[in-house]
């Protein structure tokens, strides 16, 4: 999958669409999610252009790695999701269910979870 910068994630770096922002600094921009699957849903996403996951860990710098874990702990603790606790998540590929070719982290929390994944057979 390659980078597309028409992506929704691009668009809203750019500001051509607005977010409800939660935090922001040289590296990450976070906000909520406009569809969101807990009472507590933020996406965190780099500001650089990464598809992935994988993308983002082979080619970001150690700056940008450090900043985006540091930035996405801070986010949690801010909104309060550190005790009871919370969950990070991030698809990547087909399989993986990866709706948009912009790598991102969910921070899912406000309610308990359940089980990560179904028990393999």
């Amino acid at each position: 999958m390659s980078y597309d910068p028409s992506n929704v994630f691009a668009r809203i770096l750019r500001g051509e669409i607005p977010c409800k922002k939660v935090y922001e600094d040289a590296h990450v921009l976070a906000f909520h999610d406009i569809n969101p699957q807990t009472p507590t849903h933020i996406l965190v996403i780099p500001k650089g252009a990464y598809v992935s996951f994988d993308d983002f860990s082979a080619k970001a710098s150690a700056e940008e790695i450090a900043a985006f874990v540091r930035a996405a702990g801070q986010i949690a603790r801010d909104a309060g999701l550190d005790q009871p606790g919370y969950r990070v998540l991030s698809n990547m590929g087909r399989d993986g269910h990866q709706e948009v070719p912009h790598f991102h982290l969910h921070i899912f929390g406000g309610r308990p979870l359940g089980r990560m994944v179904p028990k393999a057979e």
